[in-house]
């Protein structure tokens, strides 16, 4: 443990943005799986309500700087990709 009271914050402030990213992560991941979960279904209206939800999740990411802004982008793009390619 560090003696300087600055690096005793940067570690408190360390685990708050840590355990911060890590929920974020989670809710990115949570919406990925249940937006495939309606495709494996193919449940059309379900997989477009949950593909909105998954992008929304994946722009507060990348606002936050959680996640690069163009792994946002990448993630998104394949996500509509599979939904499209499932109403087609």
């Amino acid at each position: 443990m560090p003696n300087i009271k600055s690096s005793v914050k940067s570690i408190k402030r360390d685990q708050k943005r840590h355990l911060r990213n890590l929920a974020e992560k989670e809710r990115i991941k949570r919406a990925r799986k249940n937006l495939l979960e309606a495709i494996e279904k193919k449940d059309v209206e379900e997989a477009k309500k949950l593909l909105s939800l998954a992008h929304k999740a994946l722009d507060q990411a990348a606002a936050n700087n959680t996640i690069h802004k163009n792994a946002a982008a990448r993630k998104k793009s394949k996500l509509a990709l599979k939904v499209n390619a499932m109403t087609a």
